[in-house]
């Protein structure tokens, strides 16, 4: 019995007395375990080369020594960026100076560049566009990659600068008299085109806002869109990738620890912006995160259970570089947390310093918090080319990510954010089996000094220890036989029930398999010989994610095609149609404006008009020419009024979301589905 269940047990026995007497000999039943479910026919991105990243500063005393190079090395931290955050916007790197900030000695670029060597890393650069110029920026790329052949591919126009005071809060350096996202859009053209006439082989991003975080949909004055819609549109053009931060928050730690779940529809609809803007081949534009960080226990275990859930997710959904701020940062307001002393510090590794009248200080320089742990784990749990495939648990308190390496393991990383509870989970695999006897298991608890690893478990079973990272890695029950090549990325026409999937042939004699991604037990929307299937009985206004498997006359199975990824529609003709618009955004609320039409010969004598939010941080505050309910994420409004035969009604209201604000796809009219115009 595990020690943490054994204290629940004893809290509660006063309790079990007083209620009830257990018959003798009787036994109390075992918690049911979690249930975890992996999949390898659901595949999602593979892992980049650069996939694991950390933010350097110029301020930090330690940039480039071989003491941190080392630490990041051993963490398997594969791409840094330079020269720290809103630093960029003031830094000029030919003279080392940043006007108005602290420049700390032997941080120079040159510096910097030794190393990421030494850590074996490739460069992330900020070009400063708040007090730089295009012509600067180019001759940054020209002695980089020119004069001292350090290759550096990735350069980011600078650093979070839709803070430069456009939509009011102003952070970040802007000497540009125009601060409108139409500006920036301009200026990164003209980067672009400056250091690209230098050195045609590196890669441009542009800042974007990562949806859900402000100003996400915030239409500024004088502008046509939104930041993202304005820099997609008329930068799209110009650049290889985007770059988004995010800082969700949380009050607690518990609830810190539930934001990671908003990533797949962030990704999502920060990518259909990418689609819908940029112009023609916006497939091409990739995503970055070069900034996360947690506000509750940035130094103990929140912060590593939230580096772990979140560097998976996003590297999952195919961002091809996932950074933590920073490495070094310095102490804040030092608490408990989780039974742990917290220093508020952003950094992955120890200042070395003590507050302001020395009676607290840091553990000594470079010595490795939480975080990093948990950073460490990544770097055993993923590598280049691994292949993110399909996991899920019935728990929301463990989260589970899996990959498939090239050699035929398949690794699981799981992760306890209860505070105080083991957690027993029961494994389960789909399309992969594990061989026999115990696997290695490498673990990073609360509390401590460094990841273990040790043989514990089956395949089957694992014990989470409370608040804790657990990496499973399991061998194939036989060795790898070549099989069929995986089937390129399918495409699919759609209507609002069905969805026929297309895939070029991945050779003679094939049958192939589609498999609709749930979680971590796929389910088998059919089988063909041929090259399209027609997927029936769909919901209307639903997201699917497909993947196609061949298998060849021996019963030999591909790897998953890429995951494909679309949303039936509303039916093309319908009793009403309804238009819904997002009439003003500020960031964390919105008005919402639906005109709902009756396209029946017949009056409707009274009617209600019913959504459902896609996501549970949704909700509906008060609306306008109806009366308005809401129950769980069903939302309704009642009219006792008549709707004639094709007329329009107006409604209208407030609502709040604090996350993605994905839009409700289907609406219902008296119980009939719309036509979504």
């Amino acid at each position: 019995m595990h020690p943490s269940f054994l204290r629940r047990t004893l809290a509660g026995a006063a309790l079990l007395a007083a209620v009830a007497v257990a018959p003798p000999g009787a036994q109390a039943a075992a918690p049911t375990p979690t249930r975890v479910d992996v999949d390898v026919r659901a595949g999602l991105a593979t892992v980049d080369p650069a996939a694991l990243g950390v933010n350097h500063a110029i301020w930090d005393s330690q940039l480039g020594t071989p003491a941190v190079s080392d630490l990041l090395k051993d963490a398997g931290v594969q791409m840094v960026r330079y020269p720290g955050g809103s630093y960029a916007d003031i830094y000029h790197w030919r003279d080392h100076t940043a006007p108005g900030g602290y420049v700390a000695p032997n941080t120079d670029f040159d510096t910097f560049m030794a190393g990421a060597r030494r850590t074996g890393a490739e460069p992330m650069i900020i070009a400063n566009y708040g007090t730089g110029t295009a012509q600067e920026a180019a001759d940054w790329v020209r002695y980089a990659n020119i004069t001292k052949d350090y290759d550096a591919t990735y350069w980011t126009i600078g650093n979070e600068n839709y803070g430069n005071g456009h939509y009011g809060s102003a952070w970040e350096a802007d000497e540009h008299a125009d601060k409108s996202p139409k500006e920036y859009a301009a200026t990164v053209l003209a980067y672009a085109e400056a250091m690209k006439a230098v050195d045609p082989s590196i890669k441009i991003g542009a800042v974007l806002t990562m949806p859900g975080n402000w100003p996400d949909a915030i239409v500024g004055p004088g502008d046509a869109g939104s930041w993202n819609q304005e820099v997609l549109t008329r930068a799209g053009s110009a650049i290889d990738f985007v770059d988004v931060h995010w800082y969700p928050g949380g009050a607690t730690p518990a609830e810190t620890l539930t934001k990671p779940a908003q990533i797949q529809d962030a990704v999502h609809l920060l990518r259909q912006q990418i689609d819908r803007y940029a112009g023609a081949n916006a497939d091409r534009i990739r995503i970055s995160m070069t900034e996360t960080n947690v506000d509750i226990g940035r130094n103990t275990q929140p912060g590593a259970l939230f580096l772990a859930d979140v560097y998976s997710r996003l590297l999952a959904q195919g961002v091809f570089t996932v950074h933590w701020w920073n490495v070094h940062n310095g102490m804040g307001d030092v608490t408990e947390v989780a039974g742990q002393t917290d220093y508020d510090d952003f950094g992955l590794l120890s200042s070395g310093n003590c507050n302001a009248d020395n009676t607290v200080c840091q553990p000594p320089l470079n010595t490795p918090f939480a975080p990093y742990h948990a950073l460490s784990l990544m770097g055993e749990f993923t590598d280049a080319g691994d292949r993110f495939i399909g996991a899920g648990t019935d728990n929301p308190l463990v989260s589970a990510h899996a990959v498939r390496r090239a050699n035929g393991e398949v690794a699981v990383l799981l992760i306890n954010k209860d505070e105080t509870a083991a957690q027993s989970v029961a494994l389960n695999y789909h399309g992969f089996t594990p061989a026999s006897g115990t696997p290695v298991v490498a673990s990073y608890t609360n509390g401590a000094d460094a990841v273990t690893t040790a043989p514990a478990g089956t395949a089957a079973t694992q014990t989470l220890p409370p608040y804790s990272i657990s990496l499973v890695t399991l061998r194939p029950a036989n060795a790898p036989v070549a099989g069929p090549k995986a089937p390129a990325e399918p495409t699919a026409t759609v209507t609002d029930r069905t969805a026929t999937i297309s895939w070029p042939s991945a050779g003679a004699g094939l049958k192939y398999e589609v498999y609709r991604q749930n979680g971590g037990a796929s389910e088998l929307l059919g089988e063909t010989t041929g090259t399209s299937l027609t997927a029936r009985n769909l919901e209307p206004g639903r997201r699917y994610t497909v993947n196609v498997v061949a298998r060849d006359g021996a019963g030999r199975q591909s790897a998953a095609s890429p995951p494909l990824t679309f949303t039936t529609g509303t039916p093309a003709q319908a009793a009403c149609t309804v238009k819904f618009r997002n009439t003003n955004d500020w960031g964390n609320g919105f008005l919402g404006a639906i005109d709902i039409t009756n396209n029946t010969a017949a009056a409707v004598n009274g009617w209600t008009l019913t959504f459902t939010w896609p996501t549970t941080w949704q909700s509906v505050s008060n609306g306008w020419s109806a009366t308005w309910n809401s129950s769980g994420r069903t939302v309704r409004a009642i009219s006792d009024g008549t709707l004639a035969a094709g007329a329009t009604a107006a409604v209208g209201f407030v609502g709040s979301y604090s996350g993605p604000n994905v839009p409700p796809a289907v609406f219902t009219l008296n119980g009939n589905v719309c036509t979504s115009a």
